[in-house]
């Protein structure tokens, strides 16, 4: 059974440069994983503060394993004060 999240990240004005330049590598870093069967993140063209994500992963410990990694990693150490509206399901 797969892990999926679906949502977005509300990202600053101030911070939009920043995370923009972090998502290539966030991306690319993410979709390497083991268990990670898809990771998309884009700005959204109608509201350009939102950084909308698509992910599945294999199970919830694949997810769980990426979570670790990203929550150490540039992008969440610089992203940690954003707010968050994700969606999970099994």
């Amino acid at each position: 059974m797969t892990f999926d999240v679906s949502g977005y990240l509300l990202v600053p004005d101030d911070d939009l440069p920043m995370v923009l330049e972090l998502m290539p590598t966030h991306i690319a870093l993410s979709r390497a994983e083991p268990g990670c069967l898809k990771f998309d993140l884009w700005q959204d063209p109608q509201n350009p503060n939102h950084i909308c994500l698509s992910e599945s992963f294999q199970d919830r410990a694949a997810f769980d394993t990426h979570a670790a990694r990203g929550k150490a990693s540039e992008w969440g150490q610089k992203t940690s004060h954003m707010t968050r509206h994700f969606t999970f399901s099994a």
